[in-house]
């Protein structure tokens, strides 16, 4: 039996050739989003520093214009970044600030899942009342819509807005943090085969 054990684990760890393509494919994921949370951001600016200055019905942060800025900056930068795998440690740090802060200043008050749900063990008041409000939506729809056109690429949803999605992009950060871009399909690699020790 512990020879079979042993066989078994020198099978995986001949998988280990191909361990580049989880730091690849975590970059490769990210980049999208944050390429376009930024764009979003530079391309409506004005309303962006507004958002986040504004105490009332926005972020209510100090210098929202530089916090802005170098928001999207980062964001942009950093989907750049990881796309080549250029300096992917260096750029998920204050990528994951960035993600904090999104966590704690909009997403958290609204609790865990990102789309409402009535069900599992993070379903709150809030998604249990998003269900009954999607319900109306889908009756009007069904009434007063061609609901199966409008329905046909995916179903209706209520957007809870909580912390689900930005937490799973921190979690991949670190992930990348720690490890790095990555052999073989990343700037950071060929740089590091050439120049370190």
């Amino acid at each position: 039996m512990k020879n079979l054990l042993v066989q078994i684990q020198q099978m995986l760890n001949k998988t280990r050739i191909m361990d580049f393509l989880a730091p690849l494919l975590l970059r490769l994921y990210l980049a999208p989003v944050f390429w376009m949370a930024g764009t979003q951001k530079l391309s409506h600016f004005p309303s962006t520093v507004e958002w986040f200055g504004n105490a009332d019905w926005g972020l209510g942060l100090p210098l929202p214009w530089l916090m802005a800025a170098l928001a999207t900056a980062t964001e942009l930068i950093g989907a750049v970044f990881l796309t080549f795998g250029i300096a992917t440690r260096w750029i998920s740090f204050p990528l994951m600030i960035t993600m904090l802060v999104a966590i704690f200043s909009v997403h958290l008050e609204n609790g865990w899942l990102a789309i409402s749900s009535g069900e599992g063990i993070f379903s709150t008041d809030r998604t249990l009342a998003g269900i009954e409000r999607l319900d109306k939506i889908k009756a009007l729809l069904q009434d007063h819509g061609n609901y199966e056109w409008l329905t046909e690429h995916g179903s209706v949803v209520i957007l809870n807005n909580g912390i689900e999605f930005a937490t799973t992009y921190l979690f991949m950060l670190l992930a990348l943090f720690f490890i790095g871009a990555g052999r073989y399909a990343s700037v950071d690699y060929w740089i590091a085969k050439k120049f370190m020790p």
